[in-house]
């Protein structure tokens, strides 16, 4: 067996717009009801970036508080890693447009596509960067857009989403007692169940052109029931194998940070890991589904809330398109 990464998260920090959509804003765009949308998702509000913000702009906003928190200045920062599916370009990649932006000109940097499980699979190739060379501080971002995507005229898909960004930083550190050393990660995909949640247009195999265009392909499509179905089957099962491969018990659990994607999912795995609702954090009601960005920013919601003490035990655990899925486990 290789010898396990040792990093710890030492600064988290978020960055919301400050544009609130409402379910009844919602209801007179599009044939919905506050009543429909909460019943069905939990969901009340989200946040919608102005037309002027970039994702590489939320990103920096929540990458500067997370610097602050950790004490650490751009230059000490020797990778960044940004998990989006809206990035400001095809290319160059958003993390060089942070890196750009902090100043943080000894990194490298690149991004993850991994839809809602982005934060987690960025965070789990920081730890690999970190433990295989020289570097040692990371700075793992999610970050979206993802208002940029949405076809505002399906009801069954623009009540879901909103804008925002999380990070974090993380530090090799040798130490097994540690503070926020990550203990474990596991991660899978499963390409054969793409066309259940994607954007299929705006890439090579669908470019935009004026024939296309008003059929807006470069926006979400989703199949609901089946990805709900497979969401809580994959997060129930990679979470039961982080908890085994970081050797504790979902009851040793004191917070469960899943990802933000529907009210009813996070329920449902907490039914199955036996975790009391006072031990599972939500704030979907007030953002709606940030994608790789929900993570981080109810990470550092709990952190700021005092919701975290030192040597908790924390599982994270995210399902996205791709199908993708990831679960770590955290000793704050």
């Amino acid at each position: 067996m290789s010898k396990p990464c040792q990093c710890s998260i030492i600064g988290t920090g978020s960055y919301m717009p400050t544009k609130v959509l409402t379910n009844d804003d919602l209801s007179k765009m599009v044939e919905t009801s506050d009543e429909w949308i909460t019943t069905r998702t939990g969901i009340k509000e989200r946040r919608i970036a102005a037309e002027d913000e970039t994702t590489s702009d939320m990103a920096t906003a929540a990458a500067r508080q997370a610097l602050e928190a950790a004490g650490v200045k751009p230059e000490e920062l020797d990778l960044i890693v940004v998990a989006t599916v809206t990035p400001d370009m095809f290319f160059p990649s958003t993390a060089c447009l942070v890196q750009a932006k902090l100043g943080a000109k000894n990194a490298i940097g690149f991004d993850i596509s991994a839809a809602c499980s982005g934060f987690l699979y960025a965070l789990q190739a920081a730890r690999h960067f970190l433990n295989g060379g020289p570097r040692m501080t990371a700075l793992v971002i999610g970050a979206e857009k993802l208002s940029s995507l949405i076809n505002w005229k399906d009801r069954n898909t623009c009540v879901l989403f909103g804008d925002g960004a999380g990070a974090v930083v993380v530090r090799r550190d040798d130490r097994k007692s540690a503070p926020g050393r990550v203990l474990s990660t596991v991660m899978g995909s499963d390409g054969t169940l793409a066309d259940l949640l994607k954007v299929p247009g705006g890439g090579s195999a669908c470019p935009i052109t004026a024939e296309n265009v008003a059929l807006r392909p470069n926006t979400i499509y989703m199949e609901g029931r089946e990805t709900f179905k497979h969401a809580v089957t994959r997060m129930y099962q990679a979470s039961l194998d982080a908890l085994e491969q970081a050797g504790v018990k979902a009851e040793d659990v004191k917070l469960v940070i899943p990802h933000q994607a529907n009210a009813r999912i996070i329920s449902a795995i907490a039914e199955r890991l036996n975790v009391p609702p006072e031990r599972t954090f939500i704030n979907v009601d007030k953002y709606g589904n940030t994608s790789a960005a929900t993570i981080p920013v109810a990470l550092d919601e709990a952190q700021r809330a005092g919701r975290l003490q030192s040597g908790d035990i924390l599982l994270l655990v995210a399902f996205g398109g791709g199908f993708t899925w990831a679960s770590s486990v955290v000793a704050w």
